[in-house]
């Protein structure tokens, strides 16, 4: 046998050694995908369980499936007003904003090539809670205070993309992109501190606190039908495109050598996570470390690839904000508004999953 013949026949052993690892990992990524819509699942029946106002699961099993079908009720006024003005519409947008977040947060981090990165790195969370804030000193309703937040949201991020591209002379774009989201978030952080300042002490300005804190309290019917318009149009481009965001991890040149458009693909996902993280603070308000954990959790679990990442994100992302709710509103005498628990759980966590898996950023 000649030496070419010898090489020729080991390349062809390691390519197909890589073939089958490649699919192994595949496997592995779908399979964990799977058991973690699996855990979404029960995580989303668990918390209608629970509450002041406990609900069994077989009853609960036996009100939806005597409601699908059209059956007479066999339950309690009471039970009826808990599960279907209360917790359905409070638990599906605890799910939406869970994963609205995750995925905005994994989306910016697949698009500045940064593992700190957050869903708030340009602005959105300061803009909307700032909007809020001014809808709120000025008594506006709960719809006024949402649209606000949404609108000022939007509107911070269009400022950061707007000064970046004056700036940046399509030079260095992504940094200045990053370095101008930090002074607009710092700017309209002035802004909301402002209006706290001038806020009545006694009225406007707990209730400023409060709503800047995150809560899911006051949620209700007409809160799901808001937030799902802006989640489907942010979520679906977001994971339809992210195998070309995929791309953009090998670096502008490679990914333009590649066919990808890399100007069109940040500007889409700018406004998708945009779109996301808004709405998520127009409803919920500021609910941090959700963007930023979830997606190492998920990069930890499948791997750096946005193709199983992503929907891993939103997947995690929907059942740890609906745990998250379920300990605000049970396992204290008072409801615990849910940054400061994301805050207590996410912070010692974070740094864990940072020595955990330092080695899976890239």
């Amino acid at each position: 046998m000649s030496l070419g013949t010898a090489s020729d026949k080991r390349i062809k052993n390691s390519d197909i050694a890589v073939d089958v690892l490649s699919k192994v990992k595949v496997r592995k990524s779908g399979l964990v995908l799977v058991i973690l819509f699996i855990v979404l699942i029960i995580v989303f029946l668990w918390s209608f369980t629970v509450g002041r106002f406990a609900v069994p699961l077989p009853e609960l099993l036996t009100v939806f499936f005597r409601k699908i079908f059209g059956l007479p009720a066999t339950w309690s006024d009471t039970t009826e007003t808990v599960l279907f003005n209360i917790r359905i519409p409070r638990i599906i947008v605890a799910l939406i904003i869970g994963a609205a977040l995750s995925a905005s947060g994994a989306a910016y981090q697949g698009l500045f090539r940064n593992p700190m990165v957050s869903p708030d790195i340009l602005g959105a969370s300061a803009g909307a809670g700032f909007g809020a804030a001014m809808a709120i000193l000025m008594s506006g309703s709960a719809l006024t205070i949402q649209l606000a937040a949404f609108s000022c949201g939007i509107i911070a991020v269009m400022l950061t993309y707007l000064v970046s591209r004056m700036i940046g002379k399509f030079n260095n774009s992504v940094l200045i992109l990053v370095l101008t989201g930090m002074v607009v978030s710092s700017l309209f952080s002035a802004f909301i501190s402002l209006a706290k300042y001038t806020a009545d002490p006694n009225n406007k300005l707990p209730e400023i606190a409060y709503w800047l804190m995150g809560g899911l309290a006051s949620i209700t019917a007409k809160d799901v039908m808001l937030m799902l318009v802006p989640f489907a149009i942010g979520i679906i481009p977001t994971l339809l495109l992210r195998y070309k965001l995929n791309a953009l991890a090998f670096g502008e040149e490679e990914a333009q050598a590649l066919g990808v458009d890399t100007k069109k693909i940040r500007f889409i996902y700018i406004i998708c996570a945009t779109l996301l993280t808004a709405s998520s603070v127009a409803t919920g308000g500021m609910i941090g470390w959700v963007g930023l954990v979830i997606p190492h959790l998920a990069r930890m679990l499948v791997g750096p690839n946005l193709k199983f990442m992503l929907p891993a994100s939103v997947l995690l992302g929907g059942a740890y904000l609906l745990l998250i709710d379920d300990i605000s509103r049970t396992f204290f005498a008072v409801e615990i508004p849910l940054s400061i628990l994301t805050a207590i759980i996410g912070a010692p966590f974070f740094v864990y999953l940072l020595a955990k898996g330092r080695n899976s950023w890239t």
